[in-house]
């Protein structure tokens, strides 16, 4: 389909007013390296569980991510898991690598229209990190792991749970995502679907670029550039 003369796809010009975001590597840039430290406490954690050294456990850990959603989810149906237990643990890492993001502020609060988080990871990890971008009072309010019945995106029962306890009309939504696969629901149900792409093979898998309407690798570039649409 072409673009409009803003470069963007028609599908963002047909007046929706209700945004939906990720928060891992989406919010923030992968670069913050908390995308690495939260992948060494999952693979130290599968270690210490199944007794497995670091080749072996890293293979179960990135197979339960492909194929449940969240090694968690695959943990808890194979092997019991604690989710509380497991979220506190990994969620234990540095975030001083995240910063106040002056320009994410800006095109967040020039951003018309209802704006939430929806993330695979718990409310008071997710309020943490976005209390350091500095953009915590953006957001109506963070859709979490928990409120989700610990059932993991891409999974379609999250994304039904949302729309409903929010009141969303996907057709009239934007969802935010640095995992392609976590779009396919999006996009099935109506949603404009905007990839961050951060150049990792898993938030590449299962590519599809039918259901790619914009592709980024800085969502405060692409926001601005959003919000400047009809400018001149």
């Amino acid at each position: 389909m072409p673009l409009n003369s803003q470069g963007l796809h028609p599908i963002f010009n047909e007046g929706r007013d209700t945004w939906i975001f990720d928060l891992d590597n989406t919010l923030y840039p992968y670069e913050s390296d908390l995308a690495t430290q939260m992948d060494q406490k999952i693979g130290q954690y599968v270690q210490r569980l199944l007794g497995l050294e670091y080749t072996a456990a890293r293979k179960i850990q990135k197979g339960f991510l492909m194929q449940y959603g969240t090694t968690l989810k695959g943990l808890m149906v194979h092997h019991g898991v604690d989710p509380h237990e497991y979220l506190a643990e990994v969620h234990d890492i540095d975030l001083s690598s995240i910063k106040r993001d002056e320009r994410l502020c800006t095109a967040l609060q020039t951003l018309k229209g209802r704006k939430l988080v929806f993330t695979n990871a718990d409310t008071p990890y997710a309020e943490k990190v976005l209390d350091r971008l500095g953009i915590a009072h953006q957001f109506e309010d963070v859709f979490d792991i928990h409120e989700a019945d610990l059932v993991p995106k891409p999974n379609q029962e999250p994304y039904d749970t949302f729309i409903k306890r929010y009141d969303v009309d996907p057709t009239r939504s934007i969802m935010v995502e640095d995992m392609v696969r976590n779009l396919i629901p999006a996009h099935r149900m109506g949603m404009g679907c905007v990839w961050v792409n951060t150049g990792s093979k898993w938030g590449e898998a299962d590519h599809d670029p039918a259901i790619v309407h914009a592709e980024t690798n800085s969502l405060s570039q692409w926001l601005s550039h959003y919000n400047n649409r009809f400018q001149p």
